[in-house]
């Protein structure tokens, strides 16, 4: 009888992600509640890591609160396509080829005020903003943006 012994090792390369730290959130949060104050817009921010969760929230005192969820939907849309929840929003409009997207993945928001956050040309989180008009949650947002 013969036994064969093979012994070999797997090598499994784990891509390193950058990963949003709580300062570069806070960080993220402070600069879009001062772009809010600025133009005198009360929202509700949301800051999440890159797997959509939690990072960072403030609710701006006279936020409306059923903002609150349109923020986290607008981060959750960014963060499950990589991009603007505005540019997202192409594709949910009736006569886009996706209609219909928008019931998928637990609701979808698809106008401005969500979008990716970067650090060296690298996603590291996302910003979702809920609480003016559509144009000023996507001018907070983007200010947030830029860490």
């Amino acid at each position: 009888m013969l036994i064969l012994i093979v012994n070999f090792t797997i090598s499994i390369k784990i891509a390193s992600a950058m990963e949003l730290t709580l300062k570069q959130a806070q960080l993220a949060l402070q600069l879009a509640f001062t772009k809010a104050k600025e133009i005198n817009v009360p929202v509700n921010i949301v800051i999440t890591d890159t797997g959509g969760y939690l990072k960072a929230f403030a609710r701006m005192d006279s936020a409306i609160l059923g903002s609150i969820d349109i923020a986290m939907q607008k981060a959750k849309t960014s963060m499950l396509f990589r991009m603007n929840s505005e540019s997202v929003g192409e594709y949910l409009k009736p006569a886009a080829a996706a209609y219909g997207l928008e019931n998928t993945n637990g609701g979808l928001t698809g106008f401005a005020g969500g979008r990716p956050i970067y650090l060296n040309n690298e996603i590291i989180g996302y910003i979702g903003i809920s609480g003016g008009a559509i144009v000023e949650d996507a001018v907070i947002a983007e200010a947030g943006s830029r860490i």
